[in-house]
């Protein structure tokens, strides 16, 4: 990295915005990076962090599994054991390295990146908290992806919910004929985009959030379908699953 590089490189930003609610505190991670790899400005990356962690309300147990986890998906790292401020880091770190490397390879034209984190906890439900990360990325393409991706933790223990926790055996038939059913209805003006969907796809993913609406499943980009159908979701209520949950 020349020098001019380094001298663009903004410190890290580790802000932390306490916010209480029924006594769950939660504290936010910012980080915001913005680097020119060239004489020219669109040859960039861009990186962005705000991700909410837990810091009272629920026992130490309970708060270490929860944060863990969010470690865990936030940066698909091997080692969900350090903090998140370290996981942040590396991440960040090892992105640089990466786009400068992809850089220095490049044939000729413009060569931005950029990565963009967003992780928030969303309404409780019941005895359950629902956490949604959203994450964009584009990498010098035709086009960014932007994916969301949910966790479900229990609030007594902080252990992350599975649909094997929820359901009784045999589930994922049925729930995924009530699924394909609910996304065709999402489309009902639009026959060019339902005809672009591949429902063998659609299936209980383990991507999901509890309301009192019921279940919500999210299916990201190309997922069950093209780039063009973006994230979709679908909406199963409680009384449709009840003969199927524990």
């Amino acid at each position: 990295m020349t020098d001019a590089m380094k001298r663009i490189l903004l410190p890290l930003a580790a802000l932390l915005m306490a916010a209480g609610c029924n006594h769950f505190q939660v504290e936010t991670y910012q980080d915001n990076l913005e680097m020119a790899a060239g004489e020219n400005p669109d040859d960039s990356l861009l990186f962005s962090i705000n991700v909410d962690y837990v810091t009272g309300g629920l026992s130490q147990k309970a708060m270490e599994n929860v944060n863990r986890s969010i470690v865990l998906h936030a940066f698909d790292l091997d080692n969900p054991e350090i903090s998140l401020e370290e996981a942040a880091i590396t991440y960040r770190d090892n992105l640089v390295d990466e786009y400068l490397t992809d850089y220095e390879a490049r044939e000729d034209g413009f060569y931005c990146w950029e990565d963009d984190i967003q992780g928030e906890f969303l309404p409780d439900w019941k005895g359950w908290k629902n956490y949604l990360l959203r994450y964009y990325y584009f990498r010098a393409g035709a086009h960014g992806i932007d994916t969301e991706s949910y966790l479900v933790f229990e609030s007594k223990t902080g252990r992350q919910i599975q649909e094997a926790d929820l359901f009784k055996d045999g589930f994922e038939e049925p729930v995924a004929d009530m699924l394909r059913a609910a996304v065709e209805d999402s489309f009902p003006y639009e026959e060019e985009l339902s005809d672009m969907l591949r429902l063998e796809n659609v299936v209980p993913n383990g991507n999901f959030f509890m309301d009192k609406d019921g279940i919500t499943w999210a299916y990201q980009p190309y997922e069950v379908g093209p780039y063009a159908l973006g994230i979709v979701t679908a909406t199963l209520s409680w009384e449709d699953l009840k003969p199927y949950l524990k």
